[in-house]
């Protein structure tokens, strides 16, 4: 297995002085109790990826039980972290960020932490195939879903647009299959989503009704300069909804976070569970979105847990 880098063990040995929380096991015994998950929609990929870890965790640890709460995904599950009313959270990369930094439309630093980067999330633009709609400054003066309310995409869209230069956008926040509707209903322009390539709903969508991807990859150099590096510049391959060709856009991870008091056993526990489960975990199909022990410590300003640096260090050196 690879070896940490130097300075990244460096900083997680500083960062485990966190105090456990009240979930802590006897020792040698394992984690007990129960612990709450904030994932995403219900039936969306992080409701479902979110279903099967609580699965492989109690199926690992027998005293231990994930309850999976369904929310409108990143930023609600990032409020339900500061709040106690989660202890576990899917969310992506940048919104993760704004809260352990008390910035955007987080008023103050949340208690967030990170197990784990899962997997790269892409940011789809879709539009009719025959839509006029040919770069994102052409969405001025439409109705363009950014994404549910609460959610991660829409924090992310709505930057897209900001970096892009667009100002007039009558904007709406619907959720996926909500949007979808709109767009085949024309009450809306264009959707935003951001997911994996192919995202499940989108392809039935495109099997029925042909759809394009507007390019956004030309967009990730500003949304870095601006809000820091958790953009990448990625493509969704040919033939993903019946493309002609590769199209370029933005990508952002998603993380799974917990709260900075979560007992330090229950966090190794769960993080291990993610690497020895993750044949069976329902994540993405697509280029860099497998969950890779080599990138999983990279979770950007937003810190390691010591649970989680503690299993790192254990077994991958």
């Amino acid at each position: 297995m690879p070896a940490l880098p130097r300075r990244r063990l460096l900083t997680l040995t500083a960062g485990c002085a966190l105090a456990a929380g009240p979930l802590q096991g006897c020792a040698g015994d394992g984690p007990t109790g129960r612990v709450r998950l904030a994932t995403g929609p219900r039936g969306g990929p992080y409701a479902i990826f979110g279903s099967r870890l609580a699965d492989e965790v109690h199926r690992a640890h027998d005293r231990l039980t994930v309850r999976v709460l369904t929310t409108a995904a990143s930023v609600e599950n990032l409020r339900m972290l500061g709040d106690g009313r989660a202890d576990l959270a899917l969310a992506l990369a940048d919104s993760a960020a704004d809260a352990t930094a008390g910035r955007g439309i987080f008023p103050g630093p949340a208690p967030v932490a990170a197990l784990a980067r899962l997997y790269l999330n892409y940011l789809h633009l879709v539009v009719p195939a025959d839509s006029p709609i040919e770069e994102p400054g052409q969405l001025a003066g439409r109705t363009v879903s950014l994404g549910a309310a609460e959610s991660g995409t829409s924090v992310t869209a709505g930057r897209v647009l900001a970096a892009a230069g667009v100002r007039r956008v009558h904007s709406v926040r619907l959720g996926l299959d909500e949007s979808i509707a709109a767009l085949t209903g024309r009450e809306v322009a264009a959707f935003f989503w951001s997911g994996g390539a192919p995202t499940r709903a989108i392809a039935r969508l495109a099997r029925r009704r042909p759809v394009r991807l507007v390019p956004l990859g030309g967009l990730a150099p500003a949304l870095r300069r601006e809000h820091g590096p958790v953009y990448e510049s990625v493509s969704i391959p040919a033939g993903v909804y019946g493309l002609r060709a590769p199209v370029a856009t933005v990508a952002t991870p998603s993380y799974l976070v917990c709260r900075t008091g979560l007992a330090d056993d229950t966090a190794r526990a769960v993080t291990g569970v993610l690497f020895e489960a993750r044949g069976r975990l329902p994540v993405p199909d697509a280029p860099g979105s497998r969950l890779d022990e080599r990138y999983a410590i990279n979770t950007g300003t937003v810190p390691l847990h010591p649970g989680a640096a503690a299993y790192y260090r254990e077994v991958y050196g």
